[in-house]
């Protein structure tokens, strides 16, 4: 065997033995802490209310539920309110057509009538096809540009099941005020949108966090490393989340239980800080996705308000956070 055919086969071996699920997320990543806008356009049609035709609830006395998402007129698939509006027009007989909706994971069927107004046929629904809502950014990779917010995932309102999106983006959020929490209910940011100052991509809506890519300029200036899951420690870490404007601050917290046996309720907490609790009694919607410091390294995000004990709150691995972003 000449040394030509020798480095050949090495090379082969070395090829065939090289992990194919190495991830390539950085060492160090942007730390986030400011809100942000977010709007999604859904790969369904989701019936949020009935109005009254002729003075009845045509719609809901069809058998049709709040909640209910829509996935067929006459057989043919629909994925926005575009389409089901064409087919509604192209497929109807004696003003009424077939409805399919995905209810409970279960596909059922009903006749929807149809009421002409002008040159318009009334449905009697009440429908949408994008949500919008205010969350938290967690990082944002340098190299890769790919951030990730949330921790969790976007659900509708009406069946809490997570939404299935087509795309969306991320913009600038200014929070106005905040609204404390109760034992009995989360409290929220409130926010002005500009949607016209757009940060990002979303690309994918997962149960741990919304991933997509980072197109206005990022600071470097804001890298910190990140902390592999053994180095989260109990004790004291911080959080890094907005109160006011666009000013993002850092608050005392108290890391009580590390769970590495749950998708994303691993890190359990307790805030410590009396200016976040005097302005929030705890943790808020709209803190989702807020940054975990421990130790100068970023550890996790929050995910998840505890109503009933709401000086408490959970918070996902920020190394569960970028292996997603990067599959």
């Amino acid at each position: 065997m000449n040394f030509k055919k020798k480095l050949l086969l090495l090379f082969s071996f070395l090829t065939i033995f090289i992990p194919s699920n190495i991830l390539a997320y950085s060492d160090k990543v942007i730390l986030g802490g400011n809100n942000i806008g977010i709007t999604v356009n859904t790969k369904e049609i989701i019936v949020v209310g009935f109005y009254k035709v002729n003075n009845r609830y045509t719609a809901e006395e069809s058998g049709i539920k709040v909640g209910d998402k829509i996935t067929h007129v006459a057989g043919v698939e629909v994925d926005n309110i575009n389409e089901m509006v064409t087919l509604i027009n192209e497929k109807m007989s004696n003003n009424a057509v077939n409805i399919t909706v995905l209810r409970n994971n279960k596909y059922l069927n009903f006749e929807l009538n149809l009421v002409k107004d002008g040159n318009t046929y009334k449905t009697g629904l009440y429908i949408k096809d994008q949500i919008t809502g205010i969350g938290t950014l967690t990082y944002i990779d340098p190299n890769s540009k790919i951030y990730g917010a949330l921790g969790h995932e976007i659900t509708s309102s009406f069946n809490n099941s997570l939404v299935d999106i087509s795309d969306g983006k991320i913009f600038k959020a200014d929070i106005t005020g905040n609204t404390k929490s109760t034992v009995t209910e989360t409290g929220e940011k409130n926010a002005t949108f500009d949607s016209s100052k757009i940060y990002g991509t979303i690309e994918e809506n997962t149960v741990k966090g919304i991933y997509g890519i980072y197109t206005d300029i990022m600071d470097e200036s804001k890298l910190i490393e990140v902390a592999k899951k053994e180095e989260v420690e109990l004790g004291s870490a911080q959080i890094y989340t907005v109160l006011k404007g666009n000013e993002i601050e850092k608050f005392d917290i108290n890391i009580i239980k590390i769970n590495d046996n749950t998708t994303t309720k691993n890190i359990l907490f307790e805030i410590t800080d009396k200016r976040l609790i005097d302005e929030t009694n705890g943790v808020i919607k709209g803190m989702s996705g807020s940054p975990i410091v421990q130790n100068d390294k970023l550890v996790g995000a929050i995910t998840h308000a505890i109503v009933n004990d709401t000086n408490k709150g959970y918070g996902i691995f920020i190394t569960t956070m970028l292996e997603e972003g990067e599959n």
